[in-house]
């Protein structure tokens, strides 16, 4: 299991790589996994140190993932590292490492001076604005790359480098004690199983309470069980849906600790949720999932597990994906 340290009490082992992903959420680091990864796969230890805030739980999110031996964290936000003295400071604690390298997945220049004040003598990112008079890594995104996707971003650092990515990548590594953890609660439960992320923090990316309700009963006939999946603020409105079924097959799967619910999705045979870290987790675990989106923005398409409805009638929101659509979604991926 990785080991997760704050950098000021770390016990350091000299040299190596960092990574740099300040992105704060769950799918913004499972958008970064396949960069971490073919990172690792260039140096020697055949492993990273990231560097990433605590709300991306990249302690148990990646607790079995071989390419990162261990997370440190960036405590931005009022946080240590806020500020003048918090760039000297993580500058300082940094520098503890001896790192050889550092790789910058991100466009402010905050991040790529302080690796220069740790002394890291090969640093990599984008080169945007400031950044570039602190990178020491030769290959940068030219200007007009500089303000794209972060996905989009990373991609063309990593081929400006000449670091290779697999055109599949393996499935998120998921700890034995998650697997576990996840068959004693529900191993006994007939299969297959599906689950619905009706969790989002934005209402305008929600799809309706009632119309995960009526999805689920679409479902159930081929799915057994189905598990609602959300936050400590969906408790009640997870608890609601699962109770309008007859029987005991839908269950309230919330607040529970990201690798637990990695490994409940990896036994999944098909997500249908909201635009959240969630949905970018079933894709991670090789779980195909449907995301619902209200059209404002394109889908990503990153992973091939990944698929996207959008309202039939566009501008009409979340609202205009309606549960027929979806559902003959489902039956195109089941025939596929």
């Amino acid at each position: 299991m990785n080991r997760c340290t704050n950098p000021v009490s770390a016990d350091p082992t000299p040299g190596g790589t960092l990574v740099i992903q300040p992105l704060p959420g769950i799918g913004d680091m499972l958008w970064h996994l396949p960069h971490i990864r073919a990172i690792a796969r260039t140096g020697t230890a055949g492993s990273v140190t990231l560097l990433t805030k605590r709300r991306s739980q990249a302690d148990r999110l990646l607790a079995a993932e071989p390419a990162v031996g261990e997370v440190l964290w960036l405590e931005r936000n009022r946080g240590r590292h806020d500020g003048v003295l918090g760039i000297l400071r993580l500058a300082h604690e940094l520098q503890a490492h001896r790192f050889t390298e550092a790789f910058v997945l991100h466009g402010s220049s905050r991040y790529a001076f302080v690796c220069r004040l740790a002394g890291i003598p090969r640093r990599f990112g984008y080169g945007r604005g400031w950044q570039g008079r602190w990178l020491d890594g030769g290959a940068t995104l030219p200007r007009d790359e500089h303000h794209g996707h972060p996905i989009a971003m990373a991609d063309r650092l990593l081929e400006r480098l000449g670091l290779e990515r697999p055109g599949i990548e393996p499935p998120l590594a998921i700890s034995g004690a998650a697997r576990e953890a996840v068959a004693r609660r529900f191993g006994a439960l007939p299969r297959p199983w599906a689950a619905l992320g009706i969790g989002c923090s934005e209402p305008d990316r929600r799809w309706s309470e009632a119309r995960f309700a009526a999805l689920s009963l679409e479902l159930k006939p081929v799915f057994p069980t189905i598990f609602f999946l959300g936050g400590e603020a969906e408790r009640d409105v997870a608890t609601a849906i699962a109770t309008q079924h007859p029987d005991e097959g839908c269950l309230a799967v919330t607040g529970e600790p990201i690798d637990e619910v990695a490994a409940l999705l990896s036994d999944c045979g098909l997500f249908v949720g909201n635009d959240t870290g969630v949905y970018n987790l079933a894709a991670a675990v090789h779980t195909p999932a449907i995301g619902l989106f209200n059209g404002r923005y394109p889908p990503l398409a990153y992973s091939p597990f990944l698929s996207a409805i959008i309202p039939a009638v566009p501008g009409s929101g979340m609202a205009g994906i309606g549960v027929d659509q979806v559902l003959a979604y489902v039956h195109s991926l089941g025939s596929a």
